[in-house]
């Protein structure tokens, strides 16, 4: 494969997204790199990240490719794992509490911090509405963080999201309650499924 069929497999790959660092870890000059950028009128979506003229915007797809340490979390999660009735209101994520999100909350995201500790449980891969395949939280870690934070989520959502997941075959209990122990909700969570089901 010559290095054009190589950047050519890379967008591909990458659902008509390009990384530049992709074609540099495959041995291919910046210098070459720049050049077919150019040459395929790439748009430029974030530092070293272009897209092609087919490609749809996906802005958690771009933040993704751009914050390796984001999880997305909350309404983010809840909508992918289709226990929204309507979309997302932003892009709620979460880091590590030691990663600086600073740049992310004045790009207008939500973003949660934790602890070291419980920042990987239950993290998984979904789709975006896209089809771009992003790092989450499962849907038992999901409907935890929403119980922990329910002060700060919309009443009609929250209650859809309970009862949502309580209905959801994907639901894993044990994992829940385990999940829910780490998170200091466990109460709540043993009060909802008793009553839920």
């Amino acid at each position: 494969m010559n290095k054009i069929e190589i950047m050519d497999d890379l967008i591909k790959k990458n659902n008509g997204y390009f990384l530049t660092s992709e074609a540099v870890a495959q041995g291919i000059s910046k210098t070459y790199v720049a050049e077919y950028i150019r040459k395929n009128n790439l748009e430029k979506v974030a530092h070293g990240v272009y897209m092609s003229d087919d490609a749809w915007p996906d802005y958690l797809y771009i933040i993704n490719l751009r914050n390796k340490e984001v999880i997305f979390s909350h309404e983010s999660a809840l909508a992918m794992h289709g226990l929204m009735e309507r979309e997302a209101p932003g892009i709620m994520l979460t880091v590590n509490r030691q990663y600086n999100a600073s740049h992310l909350r004045k790009e207008g995201c939500t973003v949660y911090t934790v602890k070291p500790e419980l920042y990987d449980m239950g993290v998984t891969e979904g789709k975006t509405i896209y089809g771009n395949t992003v790092r989450l939280y499962d849907i038992d870690r999901t409907v935890c963080d929403i119980i922990k934070h329910k002060n700060k989520i919309e009443p009609q959502t929250y209650q859809t999201a309970i009862k949502e997941y309580m209905r959801s075959p994907q639901k894993n209990l044990n994992n829940l309650m385990k999940y829910a122990r780490s998170l200091g909700v466990d109460k709540t969570v043993r009060l909802y499924t008793e009553v839920m089901l």
